[in-house]
């Protein structure tokens, strides 16, 4: 081979490489979501074989970035900055995530036909026929009233934002929990509120819909104001605040306590507000691992700078 065949040739697989470079849009980071992360840095501590971060891509922009366990089928958590909508809950267009399915697919969400037939979308993610006849609602990690436009509601009925969710915590604790959020930050946030949100599985048995997507036992959430109205807050609640919500009311109380006079419906799916280091907490001791949600806490550097030079002192 020539010299010149050698060099076109080589030229010619470096640009098939750098097309499916490009194309490939999942990848072992969230590099090109990173926004929805507070100071860019994402959650330490979630490690282990099937986790795929996803920068959760419609309409030709990102809107929010999840983890999602393959094999369990579900995400251990979506992050997002919270904006409040300016328009109505858009109907359910269900979506599935191409690329999970084949890597070098088209890089944007898809529309998730009913029933879903293609064995490779089937065998990758969720579908809607798990949830048929489940019991279980569609439950949202990243809520879609907690986006501003309807595209940024759309993208979250991507079925790689949805855990199975008992409606009594759906519609009930947890979505009071969800307003709750959206309250403080209306009435005191300055700025981004960086918010993650998962889910947790049973301590000791796998509990699963079809025998496909795993069932979470609890919910969490935790948020991050680091620029917030001090005059008029309420400072147990920022620059942080957490919690964990039972989605299974027949577990014990060690995390959540259950409130015996709380109706029916609504029984057994209590919200236990604590703050971000009891959440941590929480969360190390159920996954195995220290987990670290925000960057030093959110706390801005100048707060940290403040506390170094005061500390001694308190001393």
């Amino acid at each position: 081979m020539s010299s010149v065949m050698a060099f076109s040739f080589c030229t010619l697989v470096l640009w098939l490489y750098s097309v499916v470079f490009v194309q490939a849009e999942l990848s072992q980071d969230f590099s090109k979501c990173s926004n929805f992360f507070y100071r860019g840095t994402p959650p330490q501590g979630f490690v282990g074989a099937g986790r795929q971060p996803i920068c959760q891509r419609f309409r030709n922009q990102y809107h929010f970035a999840s983890l999602y366990h393959r094999e369990n089928r579900t995400p251990l958590f979506s992050a997002y900055t919270l904006k409040p909508a300016n328009g109505k809950r858009p109907n359910a267009t269900w979506m599935y995530e191409p690329q999970l399915s084949f890597s070098r697919a088209d890089p944007e969400m898809k529309p998730l036909p009913y029933p879903t037939t293609d064995n490779n979308v089937i065998e990758s993610q969720a579908v809607q026929q798990d949830y048929k006849h489940s019991n279980y609602t569609k439950g949202h990690l990243n809520p879609s009233m907690h986006q501003e436009t309807k595209s940024n509601r759309m993208a979250t009925f991507s079925l790689t934002n949805i855990v199975p969710q008992r409606a009594g915590s759906n519609s009930g604790p947890w979505s009071q929990l969800e307003l709750e959020v959206l309250r403080r930050f209306k009435r005191a946030c300055v700025g981004p509120m960086y918010v993650l949100t998962g889910a947790l599985p049973h301590k000791h048995t796998q509990h699963w819909i079809n025998n496909r997507v795993l069932i979470p036992e609890y919910m969490w959430s935790a948020y991050c104001c680091p620029f917030y109205n001090r005059s008029t807050s309420d400072h147990t609640h920022f620059p942080t605040h957490a919690a964990v919500g039972r989605n299974d009311r027949h577990s014990d109380q060690e995390i959540v306590p259950i409130d015996v006079k709380a109706k029916r419906s609504k029984w057994g799916y209590d919200v236990r507000r604590m703050s971000l280091e009891a959440l941590e907490e929480v969360l190390t001791q159920r996954l195995g691992a220290p987990i670290r949600l925000f960057q030093d806490q959110c706390r801005e550097q100048q707060d940290i700078a403040t506390s170094a030079m005061t500390t001694p002192h308190e001393l």
